[in-house]
């Protein structure tokens, strides 16, 4: 007598950094198949260092404020040009110009303008990320620098972790069914989710004092933190 079952798993595999939340999609059970959900992961390093900062400028007057704003970009676009940087490769957030108010009268008084500007600089030489950092910080119109690390390249990742995800979806499938007595058959159905966690802790940049200017760059001799992708993948099997 020939057995006829049918047979629904669901594994789940939980992996460091994923959003538990995830939900996996919907899927009807049908006669003679195995359903799995499985994660994977992949590590890569990242291909891109991420230096922001502001211009921040204020004078008496909007034009003075602004002209001096003016000079601090030329003074960026030097230091770009120094490194061996095109500058077009820096591109601005925004540009605003606001009064400022003395607010400790009864009645406030204008005291002067400030311009300010948030600048975004994307490296993929990281031997180039220490000196720019250090020559900004020396400028008395720059402020709130960061540096972080990205991975701008993901479709590789994704990917690699996908291809981790499925290898686990079918493995723990195909464990399932010999232990009912079965063999695993060709995939059915299958649906992919894909996750990145990349560092948020951006590194402030205080800026430099000119006694510390022979010591080594926060960054020497670390290694940028790594980018961690997650996948998550769903896989309706046929059971023979």
């Amino acid at each position: 007598m020939k057995l006829r079952f049918g047979m629904v798993a669901l594994v789940t595999m939980l992996m460091v950094g994923f959003a538990a939340a995830q939900q996996s999609p919907t899927v009807t059970a049908q006669p003679n198949t195995v359903y799995v959900t499985a994660e994977g992961k992949y590590e890569a390093a990242p291909d891109t260092a991420r230096v922001q900062f502001d211009i921040s400028a204020q004078e008496n007057t909007a034009k003075a404020a602004y002209e001096r704003a003016a000079s601090a970009a030329e003074q960026v676009r030097q230091i770009l040009r120094t490194n061996g940087i095109d500058p077009r490769q820096a591109e601005f957030g925004f540009l605003s110009l606001n009064p400022v108010y003395d607010y400790r009268t009864p009645k406030r008084k204008l005291i002067a303008y400030r311009v300010n500007s948030s600048v975004v600089l994307k490296l993929n030489d990281f031997s180039k990320v220490a000196p720019i950092v250090q020559q900004l910080s020396d400028l008395d119109v720059t402020a709130n620098q960061s540096l972080n690390y990205t991975l701008e390249n993901m479709d590789v990742a994704k990917i690699r972790a996908v291809e981790e995800a499925f290898k686990r979806a079918r493995g723990e499938a195909d464990a399932l069914a010999r232990a009912g007595g079965r063999v695993l058959g060709e995939l059915s159905y299958g649906s992919v989710d894909t996750s990145e966690v990349v560092p948020v802790r951006p590194m402030m940049m205080a800026r430099a004092m000119s006694t510390e200017a022979a010591a080594p760059a926060p960054t020497a001799e670390f290694t940028p933190q790594q980018v961690v992708v997650n996948a998550r993948v769903s896989a309706l099997f046929t059971l023979k």
